[in-house]
């Protein structure tokens, strides 16, 4: 079919067929929920009931460009609140674990996917970077994780690409950025080999990604390329994701 606004912006938030839409994810979302319902604390489970139902009445129709900004404001508080009852009631257990891991898996790669269109497909050309059009996409990059003020706050003064970019892979402060998430996944890497009372391939795998981070300064990055870095990155964390449940047998 054609593209247009509206149609991407219909498949990426209410396309049933699309399983990464808002409407599909919200959908698994509860579903797996109900699946260990006595596992959740009943705060966890009202509020992903809640975000379901809100969702949903709000996507039950075609988004006119007008509402998007609402629905998306409503989509970030309506997770955030399951992300706070979880954070409030659950015990630190191994469910509370993997919970943590899906949550930074998929947070890891949505950062790097976000600085991959702005790297390699927003502009039409390389003569445009340090544009005006450059500079407004790179601070639109930070307002669309959530990273604006937290960018301010530590950088000061006027934002430039390879600071943008330094923030949101290196900066360990930052909870969308790619080295904070990785230092969270180790974190309950290391609690499940504790609980389990033995190490797995993961966690080599998580490590290295996680030294990497460490260890490569912003500037040999975009000297090498930042969509190859970015690239590479998207690769290696699909696999800690994919050995993960080899490792803990969550597949059939």
């Amino acid at each position: 079919g054609q593209f247009s606004s509206t149609n991407v912006v219909d498949f990426m938030l209410r396309d049933r067929a699309n399983p990464s839409s808002v409407a599909s994810g919200i959908e698994a979302a509860r579903a797996n929920a109900r699946l260990v319902r006595t596992a959740l604390t009943r705060e966890v489970w009202e509020a992903t009931n809640v975000c379901w139902m809100a969702l949903m009445d709000a996507l039950a129709r075609p988004m006119r460009e007008s509402d998007l900004p609402d629905l998306l404001g409503l989509v970030r508080q309506q997770s955030a609140l399951v992300r706070g009852a979880m954070h409030g009631t659950m015990l630190r257990n191994d469910g509370y674990n993997f919970a943590q891991l899906g949550t930074f898996l998929e947070r890891a790669d949505n950062t790097a996917r976000i600085l991959d269109v702005k790297y390699y497909v927003l502009l039409p050309s390389a003569f445009q970077v340090g544009s005006s059009l450059d500079n407004i996409q790179w601070e639109t990059i930070l307002r669309s994780v959530s990273a604006q003020r937290a960018y301010r706050w530590l950088n000061g003064g006027e934002a430039n690409p390879i600071g943008i970019a330094e923030f949101l892979i290196l900066n360990d402060q930052m909870p969308r950025a790619l080295a904070f998430c990785y230092a969270k996944i180790l974190d309950d890497l290391g609690h499940l080999a504790e609980q389990y009372g033995a190490r797995t391939v993961c966690h080599d795998l998580a490590a290295r990604i996680h030294a990497r981070l460490q260890e490569r300064p912003i500037q040999e990055i975009f000297d090498s390329g930042l969509h190859e870095f970015i690239q590479a990155f998207i690769r290696e964390s699909n696999a800690v994701s994919a050995q993960l449940q080899i490792d803990y047998r969550f597949q059939g």
